[in-house]
C-alpha cells in the first residue's frame, strides 16, 4: 500500500508518559467512520478528538497479522482492561467479522500482559 492510503506514527509526552498513534487519513471507508465517531478527551487542560477505541483496536490487530509483533496484542489486552465499559463490543464485532480479524483478537484476549 501507498503511504497516502495508510500509516501511522506516535505522539509521546515524555513526563506524563501519553502516547498517542496518529493515522494518516486514507481513503479508507473505515477510518471514515473513525473521524465521524472520534470521541473528545481531556489532556493537560486542552480537548482532543481521538479515535473510537474499536477502530483503534481493528487497527492493531491488521498490524499484528502484516508483521507478527506481539506489541500490538499487548497494546490491545491493556486497552480491553482500561477501555472495557467504553468499548461498543456490538459494533467491534462487525468490524471483527468484516476484517475477518475473529481468531487473532481471540489470542489478543488471551494474551498474558506482564
Amino acid at each position: 500500500m501507498k503511504r497516502s492510503e495508510r500509516g501511522h506514527f506516535n505522539l509521546i509526552h515524555h513526563e506524563t508518559g501519553f502516547k498517542a498513534d496518529v493515522y494518516l487519513v486514507g481513503r479508507q471507508e473505515f477510518l471514515g467512520w473513525a473521524i465521524a465517531n472520534a470521541r473528545p478527551i481531556e489532556f493537560l487542560n486542552t480537548t482532543m478528538n481521538v479515535a473510537p477505541v474499536e477502530y483503534v483496536i481493528i487497527k492493531k490487530l491488521e498490524y499484528y497479522r502484516e508483521g507478527g509483533s506481539v506489541k500490538h496484542l499487548s497494546d490491545i489486552k491493556n486497552m480491553l482492561n482500561i477501555s472495557q465499559d467504553e468499548i461498543d463490543y456490538v459494533k467491534l464485532d462487525q468490524f471483527l467479522l468484516k476484517f475477518g480479524l475473529q481468531e487473532i483478537f481471540k489470542k489478543a484476549q488471551q494474551f498474558n500482559v506482564n
